[in-house]
This record gives structure tokens, sequence and C-alpha cells, in this order.
């Protein structure tokens, strides 16, 4: 059977295989309905709204916040209420000079006391300030953290939504690779049942088609293997997911711009500042226990059957407190060195950070413009490979060519394919990547369609309250 009268179900067949290839990345998943489809956008805005990673960091913003509510308590006076009653009962003998003639003693006592103390502290040594001053930079070192969590929660769901559609269309290669090698089988076994082609030719398309099973078959698993972690970064399962586009707007124009903001602005660089501030009032705190200390003290009592029975009293008092510290046995000293040293290593640990954000940047920055270069060189790529293909098998027809060469050249299509959609999914991943390692990867700053959390707003709820032990949410 000549190749030239193959059959026109045969010929149209491998054209809808080669055309399902060639669309690649941007059909990966069929879309019956794109206005109700998935895009990255909105999967970010899932992942920002429901990724417990993300909320725990949220609450634990909350809870740094009560920090600076503890710290102020310092300032307020502190007032306690003191009853005490009970039963007493006295028997015994008096003195005669005391009553007389002398006599029994015997009676039964009910005293109560019951009073109100208020102390307020008038000077601390300034531990109060520097105790709230170290809470707010914790607070605000929080905040950063939290902003350094939100961009990974979203640049992992980048990953996860990009990965779903390049093993999605990996994986549609993969099976149209397998119908175009089980075409090709049927046609070299026709061939050989001529006598064109000799059973060596046979068993190369039953080696390289086995080969084709094996990748469709590691094809679905890497693809169920996204879908999960889809599913743990997002929050739902993949359904009708649209091409994801990269984030060039946001991405600065040269890599000393990307640095410079970087350096800036970068969560984890500001968490570490955060860091150095809150070791430095620490320090502070510390040496207050050297000043002096004045509080002032005001109490009212009512007293019943003290020492008579059926009498009561009243007591009302104001003192004022000083207390001057000489010596404690040195662990104030040593608390104060030892703060000392911290802040040495906040500062050490700040610059290594922002070493390492350095670093990120330039990698980032490597790997995008990589992508960049990958995608227009696979894209060359495909294209040659397909003109190579299609002369290989025009030649194959007239006895120039051997089947494996046509197998060959199916395989480094494939290949290209495969290569073209990695650099489109790595193209879209590290233009995120890049904005990412700047700082910038945030929910508000690159217009995420989703409400943004404000820790502000818990943090203005609770820092100058007095009582009351409900949260702001109501629990």
């Amino acid at each position: 059977m000549d190749v030239k009268r193959r059959r026109p179900e045969t010929r149209c067949a491998l054209r809808l295989a080669a055309s399902a290839i060639a669309a690649g990345l941007s059909a990966a998943i069929v879309l019956s309905d794109p206005a109700a489809s998935e895009t990255l956008e909105t999967a970010l805005a899932r992942a920002y709204g429901g990724n417990p990673q993300l909320n725990a960091s949220r609450a634990l913003t909350r809870v740094r916040d009560e920090d600076v509510a503890i710290a102020q308590a310092g300032y307020r006076p502190t007032a306690s209420v003191n009853v005490q009653a009970g039963v007493t009962q006295q028997e015994g003998n008096l003195a005669g000079e005391i009553v007389g003639a002398g006599g029994v003693l015997k009676q039964i006592l009910k005293p109560a006391t019951a009073g109100i103390t208020v102390t307020q502290n008038l000077f601390n040594g300034f531990q109060t300030d520097n105790n709230t001053r170290r809470a707010e930079s914790g607070v605000y070192g929080q905040r950063e953290t939290l902003r350094f969590t939100e961009m990974t929660i979203l640049y992992s769901a980048v990953q996860a939504y990009m990965n779903v559609l390049s093993d999605t269309a990996t994986l549609e290669l993969r099976r149209n690779n397998v119908e175009v090698l089980e075409e090709q089988l049927r046609q070299t076994r026709d061939r050989f049942n001529v006598g064109e082609v000799t059973r060596t030719d046979v068993a190369q398309a039953e080696a390289r088609l086995s080969g084709a099973r094996a990748d469709v078959s590691q094809a679905e698993s890497n693809l169920r293997t996204s879908i999960g972690i889809y599913r743990q970064n997002i929050g739902v399962e993949p359904r009708q997911l649209a091409p994801g586009r990269p984030l060039d707007r946001y991405v600065p124009g040269n890599l000393d711009q990307a640095i410079a903001i970087g350096l800036k602005e970068h969560p984890q660089i500001l968490s570490a500042l955060h860091n150095v501030d809150s070791a430095e009032a620490q320090v502070k705190v510390f040496e207050g226990a050297l000043y002096p200390q004045l509080s002032v003290q005001g109490s009212v009592s009512q007293f019943y059957d003290q020492q008579i029975a059926n009498t009561a009293g009243y007591q009302a008092s104001i003192l004022g407190r000083l207390t001057i510290p000489i010596y404690q046995g040195g662990q104030e000293y040593a608390n104060i060195r030892q703060a000392k040293e911290l802040v040495g290593q906040a500062r050490i640990q700040a610059e290594s950070v922002r070493d390492q954000i350095r670093a990120t940047i330039v990698d980032f920055w490597g790997r995008l413009e990589a992508a960049k270069a990958r995608v227009i060189a696979s894209q060359a790529q495909v294209q040659a490979n397909e003109v190579a293909l299609n002369g290989v098998r025009e030649e194959a027809r007239v006895g120039q060519r051997t089947t494996l060469d046509v197998l060959n050249a199916q395989q480094e299509l494939l290949n290209a394919r495969v290569a073209l959609i990695a650099a489109q999914r790595d193209r879209v991943i590290f233009s995120y990547g890049v904005v990412q390692a700047i700082g910038r990867l945030t929910a508000r700053y690159t217009a995420v369609p989703v409400a943004a959390y404000s820790p502000k707003t818990h943090y203005d709820q609770v820092k100058n309250l007095w009582f009351g032990v409900g949260t702001p949410d109501g629990r």
C-alpha cells in the first residue's frame, strides 16, 4: 500500500491531531462557557480570601495587636476591692484593774472589712514607654511578616494555576502523540504486509508507541499532583481555567531598578528592621529597672466588730511610695548587656536579609529573562521541526527516509512543543516571581479583585481598650 494513497479519514485524523498539539498552552482546557471560566486573577482572589495559612498569619497579627494594649496597661491605675468577714468567739478572765472587781469576758464578734485600693504608677524609669514602643515594633514587624506570607501564598497560587494549565496541555500533547503513533503503526504494518518495509520498521513503531503510552501515564500522574496542589493553595478544584498572562506591567524596567525597589520595600527587610527597633526598646526597658520607681496609692475601707462587739469604723489613706534601687545582685546589669548583644544580632540579621533579597531578585530576574528567550527559541524550534517533519514524511514516501527517521522527527516536534509549553508557563510564573521578589506581589498593589484585609482596623479597635473580654469580631 502506497503512503500517497492513505485513506481520507486518516489524513483528517493526522491534521486534527497536529492542530490540537499546536494549540499548546493557550488551549489547555476547553471552555464551554468562557464567561464562567476561572481566570488567574479570580484564582488569586480565592487564595487570598480562603487560604488557611494566610488566615492563620492574620490571626497571629491580631494576637500581636494585643501586646500594645498589654504594654499600655502600665499607664493606667490598678484598682481592687477587698472584702473580709467571719466570726470570732472570745472567752477569758479580765484583770481587776481593768474592770474594777474583775470579771469574765465572753463575747462573739462578727468582724468584717470592706475596702477599695487604687494604685497609680507615676514613674517607672520609662519602662511603660519603652514596652509600648517594643510592642508597636512587634506589631509592625508582624504586619510585614503577614505581607510576606500573602506574597508567598499568591505566588504559590500562580504556580499551582500555571502547573495545572501546562500539565493539562502536556497531557493533551502526549495523548495526541499516541494517536499519531497509532496511525503511524497502522501504516507501517500495511506497508510491511505489502513488502515495502521490514519487520524492524514495525518493531520501531511499536516501541515508540509503547513509550508514548508510558509518557501519557506519567503526564496523567503529574496532572493529578498539580490538581492536588491547586486545591491546597486555592481551595477549590480547577475547573475551566483560562490562559494565564504575565504580570509584566508591574515588573521594573531593569534589574537595578528592581533591586532598589526590593531593598526599600520588601517585607522581610522591613520586618528585620522592626526587629532591630524592638530589640533596642528592650534594652531601654531593662535600663529602666535602674531608675527610681514612684507610685501613689489611695485606699478607703469600712470595718465592723474588730475588737468589741457592735462597733464600726472608717479608714481612708493616700500614700506615696518611692523606691530607689541600689543593688539587686547584678541581674539587671546582665539583662542590659544581654539585650545589647541581641540588638547587634538583629542588625546583623537585617543585613543578611538584605543580601538574601538582593540575590533573590537577581535570581528571578535571570529566570524571567531566560524564560522570555526560551519562548522565542521554542517557537522557532517548533516551526522548524514542523517543516522538518513534513519534509521527512515526503522523503519517506519516495524511499529516501526510513520509518525511524519519521518517528524521530515526530518525537523532536513533540519535545519542542512540550518545551514551548514549559517556557510559556515559566514566562508567566517568573514574571510574578520578580514582582514577589521586589515585595509587591500583594492583593492591594496588583489589584486582585478582592476586598483587601487591613490589619490596622483590628489594631485601632483594641489598642486603647480599658476592659472587655470580647473580640471586635464578636467572639
